[in-house]
Order: structure tokens, then sequence, then C-alpha cells
């Protein structure tokens, strides 16, 4: 029987696997890159989409299938590692879902949304629940090619977007290893204060924009006691993640800023003591979006 289906980004399998392993769960199977257990779900941070009420189903044909599926709920999307034509016919078959790329800062949607797969042609794993509103976990934004100095913005835009909130206008913002400037700019595009602080520059259409300042100095070189206290502090700095989580747990003693959104790198071999260190801090969150590389984001809201 299948409790749960994990579903991983693509080459992050065998963290998934670990972390399950961590967690005393088990992977009984995989399909594809969806990790099937037989115990119940719960969170994963490597986890792209957590499938939390799978069910097999055997069907005699594609009608057979997309009538099982419109039986349990109107909407849902497809994961297909294997019987990919079969598949396509039933999907077909069922209302299409809207997945047009959002247009950041507008929020995640609200809507209903199931998975299913083929795990043979005459058999159907389904679940009317998962983790995530996007179809297999992945945001897509309408992206901008001309602004921002690299692409590390969208990683930012999917964590506010999984996150639910993000900086308002006015609001103070510290953006530690800022250069060249995606982050910076992707904040001030939202209307907040930006101190971005970097030894290395920024790209000057970033340094140009309204509310952004910059300060040439080193992340690790500021006392967060002695700083002014911020509504928001946001770190992409590159830096072995045991020296991050000193610094992330530095900020929290300090008390100076309200809500923290970083990112844990991850140099060569994952470090998942390191990771479970972040995700045991109270109130944290710990993910890996579809826009991370070999690293996780942590956020703690306030």
């Amino acid at each position: 029987m299948i409790g749960s289906a994990w579903l991983a980004a693509e080459g992050f399998e065998a963290e998934l696997v670990e972390e399950l392993r961590r967690s005393g769960r088990r992977i009984a199977a995989w399909h594809g890159r969806l990790a099937l257990s037989p115990d119940p779900p719960g969170p994963a941070a490597w986890a792209l989409d957590v499938w939390t009420e799978p069910r097999e189903v055997s069907v005699r044909s594609v009608k057979d299938a997309a009538d099982a599926l419109r039986a349990i709920q109107r909407n849902w999307s497809s994961y297909l590692a294997a019987h990919h034509r079969r598949g396509a016919l039933i999907a077909e078959r069922l209302p299409p879902v809207k997945a047009k790329p959002l247009a950041f800062p507008e929020p995640a949607p609200t809507s209903h949304l199931g998975a299913w797969t083929l795990l043979a042609p005459d058999r159907l794993l389904c679940s009317p629940t998962k983790s995530s509103p996007f179809v297999n976990g992945e945001v897509a934004f309408l992206e901008d090619r001309e602004g921002p100095p690299s692409r590390a913005y969208l990683k930012l835009w999917e964590a506010l977007t999984r996150l639910g909130r993000h900086p308002a206008p006015g609001e103070r913002c510290l953006d530690l290893g800022a250069s060249p400037g995606g982050w910076t700019w992707a904040l001030a595009k939202l209307g907040a204060l930006v101190e971005a602080v970097d030894k290395a520059p920024l790209d000057p259409r970033v340094a140009a924009m309204p509310g952004v300042t910059m300060r040439n100095e080193s992340a690790f070189g500021l006392d967060p006691a002695k700083q002014p206290p911020v509504d928001w502090l946001f770190s992409d700095v590159i830096c072995y993640p045991a020296r991050l989580l000193a610094l992330v747990n530095r900020w929290i003693a300090a008390g100076t800023a309200r809500n923290l959104v970083c990112t844990v790198k991850f140099q060569g071999a994952t470090d998942h003591d390191i990771a479970a260190a972040f995700a045991a801090i109270p109130g944290a969150v710990l993910f890996h979006g579809a826009h991370n590389k070999h690293e996780l984001m942590f956020a703690r809201l306030g």
C-alpha cells in the first residue's frame, strides 16, 4: 500500500532519499522522480511536492481512467514518468488546468488541485490532495529579461510566493551578499528600502534604483546587535552552511530583523545535519524550490 508519494526535483533524488531515511520514512519504489512510500506523509525540504492522499485505481481504458478521476474531483495535474501517450489521452479527457506563469507578486493559486500518474497502463495512482498548489510543485513566472542583472531573483520570487509574504512599500530590507544585485532589484521593484551589503559592487542600474543604498562591507563583519532594526533580512551569500547558520543565529538572538529569508548553499556533499539544524530553529520554514540549485531556502517570519 502506498501511504505517501514525494516528488523530487531532477538531480536531487539522493537528497530526498537521505532526508526521508533520517525521518524514519521508507521508499518502496521510484516512479521517475516520484518516491513511493508505505509511510504517512509529512514535511520534506527536498520534495517539490508531496502527495498526501495517494490511492491506486485499476482502470480498463483511457475513458475509465478519466471517469475515475472526474468522479473524485474536478482539478487534476499529471506527472507522467511512463506510458506518456496513454497519459496524454487521459489528460485530454479532463478539465484543463490553467497553469499560466505568475506575474510576481501575484499570489499562489488557491484552487484545489490533485495529482495523478500511470504506474502501469491499467493502474492509476492519484492523490486528491498534495502539498503544493502548483503543477508538480514547479512555479513559473513571467520573467523580466531586461532589468535584473542575474536570474537569482527567480528563487527569491519563488520563496516569497511560497511563503505568502513579501516586503511592502517602504519596509526596510538588508540584502547580504547582494552583488550583482538580483535580489536587491526584486526588493526595490516592490517599493522596499534596500541596503545592499557586499564588498563587490552592484550593477550600476540596480544601484541607481530608488530606495537602494550600498554598503561596501562584509556580511559577516556586521554586528547584528548594533544594527538599526530592519523589517526583512535577506541573504544569498556564498558561504559554507555552518557559517550561515551561525550568522542567522546571531541575527535571531539580536532581534534586529523581524523576517529572515536566506539561501543555504551546499559546497560539495549535502550537509544534512546542518539542514536539520536550520529546520530546528523555532518558526523555521525550509524548502528546495524549483528555481534552486544545490541549496535550500530558509525563512523565519515574525
